[in-house]
């Protein structure tokens, strides 16, 4: 029996807190007829909100530090502010969505990142095995749209911030084992480029080894190493296609030509 189409769509960057970008690509994504997922990041505005309240962001490859009062920021700003925005948008525009942080109904248990070179504080780290896909499912197969989060739990009381793009993988791993997924991660830009803000210098197709070179080289770097470790992550373990893309070209999305973008590939 053919596998049902399921698409896991990751929105970051910019986009999150550009209210007229957010718009059109709510409603671009709400018209997606197949079963669809929603992963949102929202780092930006979680810096911002920092930064007035006197806690200063701390980054490290384009991953953030998580102490005990960013913390409390990053709860409020990516599962109050950030999914609730989201929800309602896409209630407004046909969509059925519900917010969910991975605490709710226990779909994303985690555990606390072990202190290796870097203390990363309050982070957590998923494996596709422990993802409650049978909720998931559940709310899917219902019609619903799941729109999630980047907070997971340690089943010991404690939030922890999740990078979203792993979310993403992690969600389309699991997933895969019951549904046709593709993973499209969306943002600001066209998609992988050779020379940061210019456009025309796309890279329509990567490959494992192509991003590893121009990860040696300093070409790719910051927040693009989580999001393509983690998209050539879900390739490797059994999701049927994985794209970076610009969140406009969602719209085209039913059409018979591809989506513009990068395409991920193994060979």
């Amino acid at each position: 029996m053919d596998k049902t189409k399921l698409y896991i769509l990751k929105i970051g960057g910019n986009v999150i807190d550009d209210s007229k970008k957010l718009d059109a690509f709510l409603q671009s994504f709400a018209r997606i007829k197949e079963a669809k997922i929603l992963v949102h990041g929202g780092g930006k505005i979680a810096s911002s909100i920092s930064k007035e309240l006197g806690i200063e962001p701390n980054m490290t490859d384009g991953r953030r530090i998580t102490d005990a009062e960013t913390l409390k920021v990053v709860t409020m700003v990516y599962g109050g502010l950030v999914n609730k925005n989201i929800v309602v948008r896409l209630q407004a525009y046909g969509c059925n969505a519900i917010g969910l942080s991975g605490a709710d109904a226990n779909i994303l248990p985690a555990h606390k990142r072990p202190v290796k070179t870097i203390d990363y504080g309050f982070v957590g780290d998923i494996e596709e095995d422990n993802v409650n896909v049978k909720i998931l499912s559940t709310f899917i197969e219902n019609g619903l749209c799941p729109v999630i989060t980047p907070l997971t739990h340690d089943g010991q009381g404690n939030m922890l911030n999740t990078n979203a793009d792993t979310i993403a993988s992690v969600l389309a791993v699991a997933l895969s084992r019951h549904y046709e997924v593709s993973l499209i991660y969306c943002f600001e830009k066209a998609g992988v480029l050779k020379v940061v803000n210019e456009e025309s210098s796309l890279i329509e197709r990567i490959s494992v080894s192509e991003y590893a070179e121009l990860k040696k080289e300093g070409i790719i770097n910051d927040g693009m190493i989580p999001k393509l470790d983690n998209a050539f992550e879900a390739l490797n373990k059994g999701v049927i296609s994985v794209q970076i893309i610009h969140a406009d070209a969602i719209k085209d999305y039913n059409k018979k030509s591809k989506l513009k973008g990068t395409v991920l590939y193994l060979a």
